[in-house]
């Protein structure tokens, strides 16, 4: 439903003007181009005779335009929220910074305004999200062959204890017992919905999960266990594959995966997430469904636990599975990516024959 409410000459001076009040409330629909962009969009503006305004993401996915890539409509829509959006080009501007909430309150926002809208964007506060950059920084010091020390400094910590004890709960091991050539090798992925870890051997990927969901330290202790602590940092010919996999699922190019993958579960487990493999990109299913498609109805509460045990998010889509009402349901990840990725998704939905 396009936006009958809003003026199409009002939308589109908006959109000339960039206007950011209009952020994350309307979007515009290029028919010459068939993609779609955010009202801020840096590109060239099209002809008002070629605009089509809509009020959400879903809706232009629907109407089967892709995402722009110059103004990544599909990131999340805190950017435009006034507690968030000037933080986050803060934080971009300085990621070495040890922010404090006095820093908050001095660019103007108000500390406990800006801890709930990160809360409700990022699951995370600024606070939390700053010093996980800081800390990404430090692993693509250690991943580049810097000292720990030199890792510690990068990340801009103080305290060698403190970098050690944040290193230690996001990867599971001491920076300083990572192996140069470990059995497993890990890596920092961005994406436009968030930093990734993807851990892999020479020949499979094991785990792929978003930084900040509440599942990856216990992942990651499962994988630490099972190798022994032989982990480093660094990249194998999956993680390779799996980067340029997720550019073009991104990009809207390709919703295929074909990185080898380690399925580390029971029979049953393994059944689950190859019923998830299943579920054609742009489509959802609920988890009776799931059940029904493993031939065990009655397993609706063993599917969940193994959806939610799921280590390679995106690949093994659970996010395709929501309520048997269609309300989101738990996502590791948080649900507001959860939406994002069922959004994204909907541009590879076929067409009806």
């Amino acid at each position: 439903m396009t936006l009958d409410f809003l003026d199409p000459e009002e939308c589109y001076t908006a959109l000339v003007e960039r206007d950011a009040a209009y952020e994350g409330r309307v979007y515009v629909g290029v028919k010459s181009t068939g993609i779609f962009c955010r009202m801020t969009c840096p590109a060239r503006k099209p002809k008002q005779e070629n605009c089509i305004f809509y009020a959400s993401i879903s809706e232009c996915l629907a109407a089967d335009f892709r995402p722009c890539k110059r103004c990544y409509p599909l990131r999340p829509a805190a950017e435009g929220d006034p507690s968030v959006g000037p933080l986050l080009k803060a934080l971009e501007a300085e990621p070495g910074r040890r922010w404090r909430e006095g820093d908050i309150a001095a660019m103007g926002v108000d500390p406990s305004t800006a801890r709930r809208a990160f809360k409700r964007h990022f699951g995370m506060t600024f606070l939390e999200l700053a010093r996980m950059t800081r800390l990404r920084h430090g692993f693509e010091k250690l991943g580049a062959g810097g000292s720990v020390i030199e890792a510690q400094l990068e990340a801009g910590f103080e305290s060698a204890s403190g970098f050690r004890a944040a290193f230690a709960k996001l990867l599971g091991v001491a920076p300083a017992s990572l192996k140069s050539e470990g059995l497993l090798l890990a890596d920092w992925i961005n994406t436009p919905l968030g930093d990734m870890i993807a851990i892999s051997d020479q020949h499979h990927l094991h785990l792929l999960e978003f930084v900040d969901s509440k599942g990856l330290p216990a992942e990651l202790k499962k994988l630490v266990e099972s190798s022994k602590g032989d982990i480093g940092i660094g990249r194998y010919g999956p993680t390779d594959q799996i980067r340029e996999e997720l550019a073009a699922y991104f990009d809207g190019r390709s919703a295929d995966f074909k990185t080898p993958l380690t399925l580390a579960g029971t029979p049953f487990t393994k059944s689950v997430w190859e019923a998830l493999r299943r579920i054609p990109a742009g489509e959802t299913r609920s988890y009776a469904d799931l059940a029904i498609s493993i031939d065990n109805p009655a397993a609706v509460r063993a599917v969940a636990r193994a959806n939610g045990a799921n280590q390679l998010a995106i690949i093994v889509p659970c996010h395709r599975v929501i309520g048997k009402d269609g309300s989101m349901t738990g996502y590791a990840g948080g649900l507001w990516r959860k939406q994002k990725l069922i959004e994204l998704e909907r541009q590879y939905q076929k067409s009806p024959s």
